[in-house]
């Protein structure tokens, strides 16, 4: 009896024959893959502190910081960056540190190390996204329990604050009505993308009539408002588009990683 091509090949002879028998190991290495997928979002982690002292997360679209647009295209750029880096060095890790496979195809290595790429930069997204909703929930509970909610109720809050400025506050009981209806106008401004002109009207006058400025002065707070409102819409949608990007760059660049990780982890082994 002739041995077959798949017999002759020996547990630690390179790779690039197929192998004749199913392995009863998984194809995946978790061990690897959750290595470098915490490893990728201490990273990330890391770069985002940097771009927050950096500047680039308290950039503001409603005028506390830079512009909307030079808000959006820093955060942007900056997220690439985070993105690449972490992933290069999650994927890589990956690769270096997987199981080697014996007896396979080298397309069926690759392929194998770009899923083991893919799979470091999704777990490191998904514990990424917890680590900062479980952030952003804690610091909503304690402003809660200080007491800021109730002062900052509203994500317009700064904005009806400018819209009815003037030398004398308004202490009276229905203050806090108007700025409410205020409030939920620019809510509905922002929901349809733009203020009907009826609300423009009606909301430059209740501002005239509670600060004493005159209709045109109102109108053009009202102005202000409705431009910052588009600036904050912009913002959003061209830091989601950035974000979007990112994440598809930091699953690329985690795939060729791993790839690179892996063809030096079987030449050196």
């Amino acid at each position: 009896m002739t041995l077959t091509q798949a017999d002759a090949i020996a547990p630690d002879q390179p790779l690039g024959l197929v192998g004749a028998g199913e392995s009863p190991r998984s194809g995946v290495s978790w061990a690897a893959v959750l290595a470098g997928a915490f490893v990728a979002a201490a990273t990330t982690l890391i770069f985002l502190a940097l771009g927050s002292g950096l500047g680039f997360a308290t950039a503001s679209p409603w005028g506390l910081g830079p512009s909307a647009a030079t808000f959006g295209v820093m955060a942007g750029i900056w997220l690439i960056l985070t993105q690449w880096g972490a992933s290069a060095v999650g994927g890589y890790l990956t690769g270096r540190l997987r199981t080697r496979w014996v007896s396979l195809h080298t397309h069926e290595v690759f392929f194998r190390d770009t899923a083991h790429g893919f799979l470091t930069w999704s777990v490191s997204t998904v514990m990424v996204a917890l680590v900062l909703a479980t952030a952003a929930s804690l610091g909503a509970a304690t402003a809660t329990v200080a007491g800021a909610a109730q002062a900052n109720g509203s994500p317009y809050a700064y904005q009806v604050d400018s819209l009815f400025r003037a030398p004398r506050p308004d202490d009276s009981p229905s203050a806090a009505q108007t700025r409410a209806e205020a409030s939920r106008i620019l809510a509905t401004a922002t929901a349809k993308g733009g203020m009907s002109a009826n609300d423009r009207a009606y909301l430059a006058t209740v501002i005239s009539a509670r600060t004493g400025i005159s209709q045109a002065d109102a109108q053009g707070r009202v102005d202000a408002a409705v431009r910052s409102i588009d600036d904050a819409r912009k913002a959003a949608a061209a830091t989601s588009i950035f974000t979007a990007l990112a994440m598809l760059i930091g699953a690329f660049i985690a795939c060729v990683g791993a790839a690179i990780g892996g063809q030096l982890r079987d030449e050196h082994a």
